[in-house]
């Protein structure tokens, strides 16, 4: 079993991963609305994946026998000037994330919580993807700066995104 304090961190870390969630959910809406469904549909993944994450944090502590906690949360933002904008605010957003869970780690590592050090490798691994996400969609978008054209294809190629 896990100890209370690590149970109040992944806790904190649940409601963070809904946070995530809605950021994306808003990135989506916002994408949708200036006629980027391409971007849409990569940040309704994006924002599908992030509820996951918090389901399968939710199921270790239920699994730890401690109780899921649920905390109001802030209004993500709502608009950016564009695509390049939503994708740097992501990658920003994705090193913070990287942060939290790198924290989760080290305390982890501090109990010799080994269970929890397992489980938080996959999201360590999921990071690095994240991050690499990210990067991958901005340097594209940065290589057709100031082509409506160039974004518009790029649009289109995000829209190809798989669901995991």
């Amino acid at each position: 079993m896990i100890s209370n304090k690590m149970a109040r961190e992944i806790n904190a870390q649940i409601n963070r991963e809904f946070f995530s969630a809605f950021l994306y959910l808003a990135m989506a809406n916002d994408a949708a609305d200036k006629g980027f469904n391409g971007t849409a549909r990569w940040m309704t993944l994006q924002f599908e994946e992030e509820q996951e994450h918090a389901l399968k944090f939710a199921k270790y502590v239920q699994d730890q026998g401690h109780k899921v906690v649920l905390d109001a949360m802030e209004a993500p933002k709502t608009e950016w000037s564009g695509i390049l904008e939503m994708f740097e605010d992501a990658l920003l957003h994705e090193k913070k994330v990287t942060a939290w869970i790198n924290d989760l780690y080290t305390l982890a590592l501090e109990e010799k919580d080994y269970a929890t050090q397992s489980m938080l490798k996959w999201f360590i691994d999921e990071q690095v993807e994240e991050e690499a996400n990210c990067n991958e969609a901005i340097s594209a978008l940065q290589h057709v700066a100031g082509s409506a054209n160039g974004t518009y294809m790029m649009d289109r190629q995000f829209g190809k995104r798989q669901g995991d």
